[in-house]
This record gives C-alpha cells, structure tokens and sequence, in this order.
C-alpha cells in the first residue's frame, strides 16, 4: 500500500529539509550542497538565500568559499549560473550535458557551429586556461585565433554565454574571480582542488536524483526534469533512471498526488508537523525554484505572475506554512512586503520577528510596510477604435 501524506505535511518536510524550519547550522558548502545548488545571476541573492539558511552567518560568506574552492560557479541546471559543490556539481553537470543540446540542427543552424568546432572549441578553451585565469576577452582572444574558430567571437562575447555552457556541462570551464569588476574564467580543478570531474550519467543520475529528492521531495518524474533542463528530457529517459534507483525510491500519494521520495525519508516525511514559519526568502530562491513556479502547492496558480516575472525574473517570497503568501522588495531601510490577500489576516509579530532577523543578516535595521495584494486578472485591452470588433 503506498503511504499517504497531506501537503502540509510535504511543504513542513521541505521547510525542514532546506534549513528553513528551524534555521540550520550547515557551513556554506553545506547549505549548497542541501540545496542541490544555488542560482547566482544575481551574487546579492545568491549570498542571502545561503545566509537566511544560517543561524549564524557573516557577510562575504560566499565569496570566501568560491576563492577558497569550497565552491565553484558555472552555468548548470536550465543553462543559468549556479553556486555548486565541486564534489557533488559534477553529477548536476553530467546531466546536463546528456541532452546535448548543441548537435540540434536547429542549435547548430542559430550559432553556426557544428559539434565538431564545440569540440575545438573544448580544446582551444582547456588549453588556453590552463594553469591561469582569463577575462572573457582574453578566452575569446585565445580560442579565435585556433583554425576554424575565428567566427565565434561574436557569440562568445554575448553575457548569456550560450556558446561557452556545453564546456561548462563538460567539465571544461567554470567562472573564476572577479577582475576589476570583469568575469573571468578557470577550468574546475584550477578553481577548486576538490573538484571530483564530471561522471558518466548513468553514474550521474542516481546521485543527481536521490540529492533533488532529499531536499525538494515528495516530487514527480516530471518536477525533476523541469527542475533540471526545463523539459529537455524525454519521460522515457527520465523514468528509465528512477526505475533504476529501485527500492532507494519510494512512492508516497500526496492527497491524489503520486510522488517519490528517498526511502530513508519516508518515517521522517509521515511523521512531519505542519510548518506555520514565516519566511522571507530572496529572488530566485531555491525554495520556489526547486519544485518550479508551476507547482501550485507552493506558489498559487493566481499568483505565478507576481512570482515568476518577465524576463525570467523571480520575485523574493514570503513564505507561511511552505506556501507563498507574498512578494518582498527592500527599498532602502523598508522592506514592502504585499500580502496576497486570499492568505488571510497579516501574521504582524511573525513578520516583524523575520524583519529583525533580516536586519541582522544585512547589518542595518530595516523597516517593513505591508500592504494587502489582491488578485489582478489579466483582461485583454478593448479594441482599437475603428477596428473591425470595435463595432
């Protein structure tokens, strides 16, 4: 008989699970590595979704891990720049480098580059950083002037970097220190002595699997393909590595919902006590990213858009209870915070514990001003006069 939870049980679990409920006391590394990674387009966010984790924590925090190789940085799950571990991000990579995105004709035919020059371009770019750090224009400087790859300067220039991601899924290059406010780029084992390399994904899978379980859990075959690649794997291939985990999985039916989760968490997840934490948690965080905007049990379907934004951008959450109750911006000294107001009546002294607790984090007192949000539904604009439906 497969074991029954209630959501409010599932979100309680995940809140445990990514230090969120209670706080957690893991180093930096550690907080990565339960998140299975951090995104970190935006370095102030990253920074602030590993702080909120801590009970104790210090500015620069991260920055020191990264130059000290208890972290690296590069482009890995959906193609966006991540915060990973050097021992575990290698499995993430592998994945990602399975869909082999670049041998689309539809890819090649946009870029212009055949698999054969991404592999010339692997070799001109390992040569070039090895035993040193680059800026952009320098790695571009240096692999331009390999034969048959003096085209790709353009495209290696562009900061969405779509060019440079299959060597960073390969294990190739990764971000190094800042230089003068200018990115630069290292090969793995030049930015970390811990890297452990980039495992076959057959050998890639089940690690990669069982470590999105364990913090994002109970979750669908699907969540962790869009979590991963944003839909680029087909079920079949994803179903053929769950089935190979066997019996380290387990099913569980969340209210009609079936689910996996690891099978050492199902006593903990059964026995979990609804959250009623209140969190503020920055743009981008894990927490909504892992099960994905799309999942309704933790983003309501009426408020996805004032989450997930244009231009990819995602909004700093309130969460109460594992369910986001609204959106937050720090506007100077005031944090604004706009309450859904479906939620309910505004949890004033949980939040005004949160606001102290992010003043600390920031090092200066803020303030909050709250307003309720209701929900705005998109019409489309009246017709234009004079036009045929305007009649």
């Amino acid at each position: 008989m497969i074991p029954r939870v209630t959501w409010k049980q599932a979100l309680a679990w995940r809140m445990q699970r990514q230090l969120l409920d209670p706080i957690g006391t893991l180093p930096v590394a550690g907080v990565v590595r339960r998140l299975c990674g951090v995104q970190s387009q935006v370095a102030s966010s990253a920074e602030l979704a590993v702080r909120v984790r801590r009970a104790t924590s210090r500015p620069g925090e991260v920055g020191r891990a990264l130059s000290e190789g208890r972290l690296i940085k590069t482009w890995a799950m959906r193609g966006t720049l991540h915060l990973l571990t050097p021992e575990e991000g290698g499995a993430f990579l592998s994945l990602m480098a399975s869909g082999r995105s670049w041998e689309r004709p539809s890819w090649q035919r946009y870029f212009g580059v055949t698999p054969k020059q991404i592999e010339a371009l692997r070799h001109a770019a390992r040569e070039a950083l090895d035993g040193t750090v680059l800026t952009r224009d320098e790695l571009v400087a240096a692999v331009t002037a390999w034969r048959g790859l003096g085209h790709v300067g353009e495209a290696l220039r562009s900061g969405w970097g779509t060019l440079l991601k299959p060597l960073a899924w390969q294990g190739d290059i990764c971000f190094g220190p800042s230089r003068g406010g200018r990115v630069t780029f290292n090969r793995p084992e030049g930015a970390s002595s811990r890297w452990a390399g980039v495992p076959d994904p057959e050998e890639a899978a089940p690690l990669a699997i069982l470590a999105y379980l364990s913090a994002y859990g109970p979750a669908t075959i699907e969540a962790f393909g869009a979590w991963m690649a944003g839909g680029w794997f087909g079920t079949r291939r994803l179903r053929t590595w769950f089935e190979g985990l066997g019996d380290r999985i387990a099913e569980v039916n969340v209210e009609g919902q079936r689910a996996y989760v690891r099978a050492e968490d199902l006593d903990e997840l059964a026995s979990a006590k609804p959250s009623s934490a209140i969190r503020l948690l920055p743009g981008f965080d894990q927490y909504v990213l892992g099960p994905g905007t799309a999942d309704v049990h933790v983003v309501p379907s009426a408020r996805r858009t004032a989450v997930s934004k244009q231009s990819g951008w995602i909004a700093a959450v309130v969460v109460a209870g594992g369910v986001v109750r609204g959106t937050w911006e720090l506007d100077g000294r005031q944090v604004r915070v706009s309450w859904f107001d479906e939620a309910g009546r505004v949890p004033a002294r949980a939040l005004q514990s949160e606001i102290r607790r992010l003043s600390a984090i920031l090092d200066r007192e803020v303030t909050i001003d709250v307003t309720s949000r209701a929900v705005s539904i998109d019409r489309p604009p009246p017709p234009a006069s004079g036009s045929p439906s305007a009649s």
